[in-house]
């Protein structure tokens, strides 16, 4: 099936810049919301991301003009009816997810592909929310989209052949590099990243070293861009909360289980980055660790 129009359900920081990147690749693009407000939060961003593109002379005006004109913003999802390929990026809850999909499924052709961004959650759940499962794949997209080039393509026991291929070649159309895999929590990023994030802070809790000494001795003696606690900090620790426990409840293995200061820190409201304190300080400049999280 050849994929000309695109449908993007989500436009927040992640489904904004899959319709961002969409567009960029010439697919005549439509993002829904759920308000004309989050709606045009969404497009605004996109907008502004162009923008500093083209400050740093990545994209040039006309580009800009040409990504912004391909892209349809909405608050009906039923206008995806004409869609070749929609995909899902609202938040990562399943019963909310199972909702859209059930409702996509009786707007769209039944020849159309489903996708959905989840990170963790079970495609093959959703999938069984609508009454063509053979046409649903998982692609998961990584933040920031426009600049990731990874992206993660899932195929279930019930997708038909050639479907996980089409998204494949999506992918490509797109500039990314996709790798494939079938559903299993976690996929393949996740399923090895989590662990490790969890498990710097597992040393932090136990005293092995600071929050700067762990980071350090990622990004120094591994070669990381950034290490494991600041990471923490750029996805959110209630994020990190989110997954884990989405993967605890699947493998009910020790590595997968959050440790008890991210629990802590998500009550407290030190959820990183988005509201400036987590791991770090970010009202500092350079960010400064806090390193009252743990006694010494």
């Amino acid at each position: 099936m050849k994929i000309t129009k695109v449908g993007v359900v989500g436009c927040g920081l992640m489904g904004s810049g899959i319709a961002q990147v969409t567009a960029q690749a010439d697919f005549d693009t439509t993002v829904v919301e759920v308000s004309d407000e989050a709606l045009r939060a969404g497009l605004d961003r996109i907008d502004a991301f162009l923008a500093r593109g083209i400050e740093r002379g990545k994209v040039t005006v006309q580009q800009k003009e040409q990504t912004l004109g391909r892209i349809k913003g909405t608050t009906d999802l039923a206008s995806l009816g004409d869609r070749d390929l929609v995909i899902e990026a609202v938040s990562e809850n399943l019963d909310l997810k199972r909702r859209t999909f059930a409702r996509l499924d009786e707007v769209l052709r039944p020849n159309a592909l489903l996708a959905s961004n989840t990170s963790s959650l079970s495609i093959t759940e959703m999938a069984a929310a609508t009454r063509h499962p053979e046409r649903f794949v998982g692609l998961h997209f990584f933040n920031p989209v426009p600049l990731m080039k990874l992206v993660e393509v899932i195929h279930t026991a019930r997708t038909r052949p050639g479907a996980a291929d089409a998204m494949a070649e999506f992918a490509c159309r797109l500039g990314k590099t996709p790798i494939r895999t079938s559903d299993r929590t976690g996929f393949i990023v996740n399923r090895l990243l989590v662990p490790y994030q969890l498990d710097a802070v597992r040393a932090l809790e136990e005293g092995v070293a600071s929050i700067a000494d762990i980071d350090n001795g990622m990004k120094l003696g591994c070669g990381h861009p950034m290490g494991p606690l600041t990471l923490n900090d750029f996805v959110g620790i209630d994020t990190l909360l989110h997954i884990a426990h989405i993967m605890f409840d699947e493998f009910h293995e020790r590595r997968f289980a959050p440790p008890p200061l991210v629990k802590r820190m998500v009550m407290a409201g030190l959820l990183g980055r988005k509201c400036g304190r987590g791991f770090y300080d970010y009202s500092r400049n350079p960010p400064h660790p806090n390193d009252f999280l743990v006694a010494r």
